[in-house]
């Protein structure tokens, strides 16, 4: 069954038009639980064009939850919320656009729009106040440090890299500034790998094999000539630990390591090949190949809880290093994930990408949200 999401959005202008910020919540619809929020500082607008992009940061960001989701949008602007129902004409030239972009995130059928009082949006407002707070110190907005239970999460804790111009590589200049970039290597082979057996965040955390390092080593040659990488993080698991230090030794870097970017647990499934998985637990693995939310036998991790994960650990990256080409060093789910998040494919777009060991991706992400898959299981530096 696909999720339902209450999305709050709300944007301001200090002057209308002046300094203007958004900000978005989206809940579990069930729960009310927060499930991921958004804010930006935009420059100078109105106060109806700041509300449209919360609105579209919001769905943006309920879709790359679940895509099949139907959403339940509250806002205390009466304008957006009577123009998206159809009930009034949009007029204004700036905002036509914005709510065009806005009905392409969800089918007509699947989002409700529902006007609600200013103290009742009182999330999105907070955010879109430190937004525009952020743009008057010259800075962008950043999430808080999330509360437990992901206050386990390792958080990045590098100094603020120097602001001089990458070097000719991934990150060209584009018309909304410097993109953020990450480049995604995936581990070396372990003694797993060529078994094609589960091997995630609950098995026996294995070491690269000596094929495993040699990929490294030669993974480093190439992300070297290449010449673009200012920061590594990596998940902090054996494998990708043991990669991203050959990697960072050679470019001159340190590692920093983020939990978020760990492997699924694949439960009982690890050590396992798929044909001894589909011996043992039939139903468990139909089950898993049909539902982003059905999870691996025992204490599994479901893709739809990876995906937040994931997407909380993209964030945190992103607000570390803006415009920086990042190289994130992780396993084959989580890359699988930001492929698809930047796509804006469907869950069960994860089985249709192979991504060979030490394989690189590359993913730009844009100041207006959007992003761009630049590179895919480029294996070419193993030849």
């Amino acid at each position: 069954m696909a999720a339902r999401f209450i999305v709050e959005a709300d944007g301001g202008s200090r002057g209308n038009p002046g300094p203007a910020g958004y900000g978005a919540v989206v809940r579990d619809g069930d729960t009310g639980q927060l499930v991921a929020e958004a804010a930006e500082f935009i420059g100078h607008a109105t106060n109806n064009v700041a509300e449209y992009r919360g609105l579209i940061a919001g769905l943006r960001a309920a879709r790359e939850l679940d895509p099949d989701a139907s959403v339940d949008v509250r806002m205390d602007s009466k304008l957006v919320v009577e123009q998206m129902s159809g009930r009034w004409k949009i007029k204004h030239p700036d905002m036509q656009p914005l709510a065009a972009e806005a009905r392409t995130l969800f089918p007509r059928g699947r989002v409700t729009y529902t006007w609600i009082p200013r103290e009742r949006n009182k999330d999105a407002d907070r955010l879109a106040n430190e937004a525009m707070d952020a743009g008057r110190d010259g800075r962008q907005w950043e999430p808080r440090k999330p509360a437990a239970p992901v206050d386990a999460a390792a958080a990045l804790t590098a100094e603020p890299l120097g602001k001089s111009a990458s070097k000719a590589g991934w990150a060209a200049p584009a018309d909304l500034g410097t993109p953020t970039t990450f480049v995604l290597l995936r581990h070396g082979e372990t003694p797993l790998t060529p078994e094609k057996r589960f091997s995630g965040s609950g098995g026996s955390d294995p070491e690269l094999s000596d094929k495993g390092r040699w990929q490294a080593e030669r993974a480093a040659e190439a992300l070297a000539a290449r010449g673009s990488i200012q920061a590594v993080v990596a998940s902090p698991m054996r494998r990708t630990r043991q990669t991203a230090e050959i990697v960072a030794a050679r470019l001159g870097l340190e590692v920093r390591y983020e939990e978020g970017l760990r492997e699924v647990d694949f439960g009982a499934w690890e050590g396992l090949t798929f044909a001894e998985v589909r011996e043992r637990y039939p139903d468990d693995l139909t089950a898993w190949l049909g539902s982003a939310k059905a999870r691996p036998t025992g204490s599994g991790e479901s893709f739809t809880t990876l995906t937040h994960r994931v997407g909380a650990a993209r964030d945190k990256v992103l607000a570390q290093y803006p415009g920086r080409t990042v190289l994130v060093v992780s396993h084959v789910s989580p890359i699988k994930t930001l492929v698809r998040l930047a796509l804006g494919a469907p869950p069960d777009s994860m089985y249709r990408m192979e991504l060979s060991a030490a394989s690189i991706c590359a993913v730009q992400y844009y100041a207006d949200g959007n992003a761009s898959l630049r590179l895919l299981n480029d294996a070419s530096h193993l030849r």
